[in-house]
């Protein structure tokens, strides 16, 4: 029987009598939508995340709306964002209007390239049909960016910076989160996350008040908020208020209690993995391409454990006869998906990328893949002779 990519059964195990609770509590409420436990999350995770604010949402794809469209950011705009990444990256952008712009990756960590995003800004305003305005750098596969060096270009460019953590909330740089450089940091609670709901949810972290309240508007219908209701008398409930056009992108109230039992674990998982990332180096080192590289001073979270190998795809057929499940990410790069190909490609195109769609496998991870089972996982990548 094949084991578990993630097995989020075992966590489940772990704490399936807090969750139950936690459940409970919500039905027993009544307070279905926005109820306080939406509100004691937000506050946990914005502590957590060493942020202001945390504004939570519907998913981690709004998540990067949600600033996208408080900031104004339309038509004519450009906004650079890898390709080697998940289609929620880029595909918020044309919601706006926008203008995708494709930047390449690093060939070791692949995040963002600082030098090709810097190349890619001069060309677009060289070519002069668009205004660059914006950089979404993903933190892929758990670990962060480059952020001191894409923070100093933004800074003087004049642009603003999302961290895309949908992978990788938790990841820190020199002891400090993404959002030490970024505007604001966002993050995905999909299943499947290091730090996931039953469901579908997001959040976006930032320490500026105001974005926090536009946001807060956008995710509920426009409602007015903060300075929209200042000073103002109403004859009706200005919860029917609405101040602009915005979305329906509200965390359920189940979900965020469900968040907070996991979140009270989360440090603790944080740490587990990386003693599972610990075991994988010790054992695959010399037997692949490549296993990954973590930005000096970085912690990941490793939501995946992504190795090379120059025979790929036979080396997954293998593992799967030895019942290891695998993953790829991602084989088919969003610049050269249909939707996506016609949208800018910074300067020298997008080579890394192409290159690593090729090689790369993700391997089971999660904090509790036990010793016997990677054990199994090693052996079997190491007996592979293809």
């Amino acid at each position: 029987m094949s084991m578990p990519f993630i097995d989020l059964a075992a966590q489940q195990r772990r704490i399936r009598d807090k969750i139950d609770a936690a459940v409970a509590a919500v039905l027993d409420s009544g307070a279905y939508v926005m109820g306080p436990q939406v509100r004691e999350f937000e506050s946990q995770l914005a502590a957590f995340g060493q942020a202001g604010k945390a504004l939570s949402c519907a998913n981690g794809t709004d998540a990067i709306a949600l600033p996208l469209m408080a900031w104004g950011v339309g038509a004519g705009d450009a906004v650079f964002c890898p390709s080697f990444t998940f289609a929620a990256t880029p595909e918020v952008v044309p919601w706006v209007n926008a203008t995708p712009v494709f930047v390449d990756v690093l060939p070791d960590t692949y995040n963002l390239d600082p030098a090709k995003l810097e190349a890619a800004i001069a060309g677009v305003k060289a070519d002069g049909k668009l205004v660059p305005k914006v950089v979404i750098a993903v933190d892929l596969f758990g670990q962060p960016a480059d952020y001191p060096a894409i923070k100093a270009i933004c800074d003087r460019e004049g642009l603003k910076l999302i961290a895309d953590s949908a992978q990788g909330f938790g990841c820190t740089l020199d002891g400090k989160h993404p959002l030490h450089w970024a505007d604001v940091a966002t993050t995905s609670f999909f299943p499947a996350k290091p730090l996931g709901c039953y469901g579908d949810g997001g959040a976006v972290l930032t320490n500026d008040p105001v974005l926090w309240d536009l946001m807060d508007s956008y995710r509920v219908h426009g409602k007015a908020v903060g300075p929209d209701l200042e000073g103002r008398t109403f004859d009706h409930d200005p919860k029917y208020l609405n101040t602009r056009i915005g979305m329906n992108s509200r965390l359920d109230t189940i979900q965020a209690a469900i968040l907070i039992e996991k979140l009270a674990i989360f440090a603790e998982e944080i740490q587990l993995r990386q003693a599972v990332a610990d075991r994988y180096a010790e054992g695959l080192a010399g037997a692949v391409l490549s296993t990954p590289k973590v930005i000096d001073g970085g912690v990941s979270v490793w939501a995946q454990y992504v190795i090379e190998h120059e025979n790929r795809d036979g080396l997954a057929a293998h593992l799967k006869t030895k019942g290891v499940p695998t993953a790829v990410y991602y084989p088919v790069p969003m610049h050269v998906q249909a939707p996506y190909a016609n949208f800018p490609r910074g300067a020298g195109g997008l080579p890394v990328t192409e290159a690593k769609a090729q090689t790369v496998l993700a391997l089971p991870m999660h904090p509790y893949l036990g010793e016997a089972d990677q054990a199994v996982i090693i052996d079997a990548i190491r007996g592979f002779n293809g």
